[in-house]
């Protein structure tokens, strides 16, 4: 779909995976938008980054006179203008489905998100995983195994969708923190990483120059 003054407003690259994730619900959507990047030194952004903030403004999209931010809203906002990228399942079972574990994702793993930072440039083995984190860890890997034995794979609805993008920034934090995962759910990772949108932004982020430090930290 070519639309003219379409934007997606964006943070870092290497340390926002609500960015990660609504960029990737754009161009999984097939939708042509220019990418505005956020400094993060923008206050707004970095206590966004930094789970400082009660509300998440970025990302925001911007299309056809119409703004919406928050990564859920702009998941059914695609879905209802780009009904042909099946963002979300066809079938309405699967499409509830879908539904409950982006949803799962959007509001849960609190624990995972402040323990394991998403950064996409940094490299942490041997890290240690309190057992909040560890639980968190294991309620996701439940469900994308249940997802990929009930829609039979290869992705967790089996055609690429909302799901695979709301947990593509999880996967990186597998292989920040080198996180010791079984095989079956190893070949998703990988899978998640080679695909060509993920590649392109993690491939971004790397060369990002702009640190933060208490992302950065071993702790």
């Amino acid at each position: 779909m070519n639309q003219t003054n379409t934007s997606l407003t964006i943070s870092s690259r290497n340390y926002s995976s609500w960015s990660m994730r609504g960029w990737l619900l754009a161009r999984l959507a097939g939708l042509e938008f220019e990418t505005v990047t956020v400094p993060v030194d923008d206050a707004a952004a970095r206590a966004e980054l930094l789970l400082l903030s009660p509300s998440i403004l970025v990302p925001c999209l911007r299309h056809d006179g119409i703004e919406v931010w928050d990564t859920l809203a702009i998941c059914e906002y695609l879905n209802e203008i780009c009904p042909d990228a099946k963002l979300l399942p066809v079938e309405r079972k699967a499409r509830s489905h879908c539904r409950s574990v982006c949803g799962e994702m959007h509001s849960g793993f609190s624990a995972l998100r402040s323990a394991l930072p998403m950064n996409l440039r940094g490299h942490f083995p041997n890290f240690r995983i309190w057992s909040r984190a560890q639980a968190d860890i294991e309620r996701i890997v439940a469900i994308w195994r249940e997802c990929l034995a009930q829609y039979g794979g290869p992705w967790l609805f089996g055609e690429i969708g909302a799901a695979d993008a709301m947990y593509a920034p999880v996967v990186t934090r597998l292989l920040t923190y080198e996180v010791p995962i079984d095989a079956d759910i190893g070949e998703y990772c990988l899978r998640v990483l080679k695909q060509p949108y993920v590649a392109e932004w993690i491939a971004a982020a790397q060369s990002e120059t702009v640190d933060i430090d208490e992302l950065d930290m071993e702790f």
